[in-house]
């Protein structure tokens, strides 16, 4: 069984509204955030194996903090296509990851990133968790996806947990 994190970016500073979107470093709330993420990631025992991550500078910073709180150090992948990417181009992006990879954390944005959370959640999907991600999917909200099967081929999956910070901590 494979298992997909799909991890939002954590709270953007907009302390300098003259920085580029793609240059934005995070928040406090965001930095507090993603140690929060990386802590749960942690107590789940949900290890990637590998990590694919949008090369905008919050989402490095996001899986930066959230890596210092992991006992292992997965491939990680800084992928520009991922930045303002749509669904679809994200789940091209998933669908190469390695075959040998069983659990794959991907680090972005939205609109693209609910909205691929959306399309994945097939049937069989834990109530609670689609209620959650259908309510709102925040800054550091982590999605969890189980499937059968190979990267290659992945269209659906089992929502399993639609996590955010505010219920974390």
């Amino acid at each position: 069984m494979k298992q997909l994190l799909l991890l939002r970016h954590a709270k953007s500073s907009w302390d300098d509204p003259d920085l580029d979107d793609f240059d934005r470093p995070l928040a406090q709330r965001g930095l507090k955030a993603a140690r929060l993420i990386g802590r749960e990631l942690a107590a789940r025992d949900w290890l990637p194996d590998q990590v694919l991550v949008s090369s905008a500078l919050r989402t490095r910073d996001t899986w930066r903090l959230v890596a210092a709180e992991l006992p292992t150090h997965p491939r990680v992948v800084f992928a520009e296509a991922l930045y303002e990417a749509s669904a679809a181009d994200i789940l091209s992006q998933i669908r190469l990851a390695e075959p040998s990879s069983g659990c794959l954390v991907v680090v972005g944005h939205n609109p693209g990133l609910e909205d691929l959370a959306n399309l994945l959640a097939g049937s069989g999907s834990e109530a609670k968790a689609r209620k959650r991600l259908e309510e709102k999917f925040p800054t550091a909200a982590l999605a969890r996806f189980v499937f059968d099967g190979d990267w290659s081929g992945l269209s659906t999956g089992r929502l399993t947990h639609c996590l955010r910070p505010k219920d974390l901590g």
